[in-house]
């Protein structure tokens, strides 16, 4: 069966990356929802021969039905899971059978502050103060290692809010020794307490070394024919770590980035002596390359989230060559003299893109202008080092990578780097499109001026008409035809 050619089109534009396909009919219905490791293979995997000679009448009738395939690229496979049950959910394609009822995703619960915690499985997260690990797309997975960790760790698993000895005399998980008993005294709450904790660490990814232990165990038990209990200890190392990867990807929510932000800025306080959390975060980078096209970048932060409607650029105008410290202070002076002149808000703590030369910079332009008393820091890339004194003999901060402060530091270095790196590649790029226009002879800077205040660009210039380009104050016939003859239409 030959793809139609729109669908064609489609998977040969397929990329080689995780993400979620959709597959529409001919009135444009999604009538399939799939994920996949790479696109490109799995999609195209549908079309070929092999699989449609042996496609059973289902798949053949969808393959068939197919009349247009769209795509959303994900970082992850684990993220395109989840987008994929997402979406199944919302449109509910003929073809998908996986998640088509109305549940929602499985969640893993435990109130710590009960007296003798129990984990429970759950679909509904409540702001209750409880714990909650998930959405788990797979509730076999999540229940399959609940179970797991209940047994090994000798966790309860009965219903009673507060269990005791006479509720509890006949307790199965007792006899068998799956539970250890804190209803009946046979473990404190503190020992207790240390089992759930250390639940909660396995669950959210943070004990590698328990699953290494659990690997030990089955490999053991491989060797030993004891193939069962091989399988067994297999099914619940995969089950945990599923649920480990999907409770970290759902930690990447807006409201857990916020919080996770919200936590940095505090850290930063302490970390940087400050009298109060720095809100108001502005970072600058300077971007050029040889000395041409300098520019610099300013992004702003309020809380450690971006806010864009406060990012500037600036074209370095009084340095020449490459001198980062200089374009560095003119950024500074030029910034914030217009903050200070206009008595606009300062920000609560100034970031610069480099060490302690571009620190000194930023520091010498704040005291010039009488604002020495914004705090100014500087993140070396290499090391990742915050520099607070422009002074070598003081030694840098070095904080933890897992540290909230860095990463909050890190984004907005990293968001002021993009920023200035995507103007200088704009600058560059136009010079480069409008030096097609400096090879055709009869073109001065005025005229071409005119000309790009008129179409553009120079593809604009190129498909405009003779008489269009003859139109331009100062462009006759005769240099129209030239210029059309020399741009091709098309040309950039």
């Amino acid at each position: 069966m030959n793809a139609p050619e729109k669908v064609g089109e489609k998977l040969r534009a397929l990329p080689d990356k995780p993400g979620c396909y959709l597959m529409r009919d001919a009135h444009g219905h999604i009538i399939y929802v799939g994920k996949a490791s790479s696109l490109r293979r799995r999609v195209q995997s549908y079309f070929r021969r092999a699989t449609l000679r042996r496609a059973p009448p289902k798949l053949l009738g969808l393959i068939r039905s197919v009349a247009d395939i769209e795509w959303i690229v994900t970082r992850t496979e684990a993220e395109a899971a989840l987008t994929e049950g997402r979406l199944i959910k919302d449109y509910r394609p003929h073809y998908n059978t996986l998640f088509k009822d109305d549940k929602r995703f499985l969640l893993i619960k435990v109130d710590l502050g009960a007296r003798f915690p129990r984990f429970q499985a759950c679909r509904i997260k409540r702001n209750d103060g409880a714990a909650y690990f998930g959405p788990c797309i797979s509730s076999a997975a999540a229940r399959t290692a609940l179970e797991f960790l209940e047994k090994r760790l000798g966790l309860r698993r009965c219903a009673a809010p507060a269990p005791d000895a006479e509720t509890h005399r006949h307790c199965i998980d007792d006899i068998v020794r799956y539970c250890s008993a804190p209803c009946l005294g046979r473990t404190t709450r503190e020992a207790y307490m240390e089992r759930v904790m250390e639940a909660c660490a396995i669950l959210r990814g943070a004990r590698p070394a328990a699953l290494k232990e659990i690997a030990g165990e089955m490999s053991a038990a491989s060797a030993a024919f004891r193939f069962e209990k091989a399988a067994a200890l297999r099914d619940a190392l995969a089950s945990i770590r599923m649920v480990a990867r999907q409770n970290a990807l759902a930690l990447r929510t807006p409201a857990a980035g916020r919080e996770r932000a919200l936590s940095g800025v505090r850290e930063l306080r302490e970390r940087l002596g400050l009298s109060a959390p720095p809100r108001i975060i502005e970072a600058i980078d300077v971007s050029c390359i040889s000395g041409t096209h300098a520019v610099a970048g300013l992004v702003c932060a309020a809380d450690g989230l971006p806010r864009p409607e406060r990012y500037r650029r600036f074209r370095i105008r009084t340095v020449a060559g490459m001198d980062d410290p200089g374009m560095m202070r003119e950024a500074v002076l030029r910034r914030y003299r217009r903050l200070r002149d206009e008595g606009r808000p300062l920000p609560d703590l100034l970031l610069v893109d480099g060490g302690v030369t571009q620190l000194a910079a930023a520091r010498e332009a704040l005291r010039s202008l009488g604002l020495d008393a914004i705090p100014a820091i500087g993140l070396a890339k290499r090391y990742e080092e915050v520099h607070v004194r422009e002074d070598l003999a003081v030694p840098p901060l070095r904080l933890p990578a897992d540290s909230d402060a860095l990463k909050v530091l890190q984004r907005i270095r990293d968001e002021a780097h993009r920023f200035a790196l995507a103007y200088h590649r704009r600058l560059r790029e136009r010079r480069i499109r409008e030096s097609a226009l400096d090879d055709i002879p009869g073109i001065g800077d005025a005229r071409k001026r005119r000309l790009l205040a008129r179409f553009g660009s120079v593809r604009g210039i190129a498909a405009a008409c003779e008489d269009e380009l003859a139109g331009v104050p100062g462009v006759g016939p005769a240099l129209a035809r030239l210029i059309r003859q020399t741009l091709a239409p098309g040309s950039s």
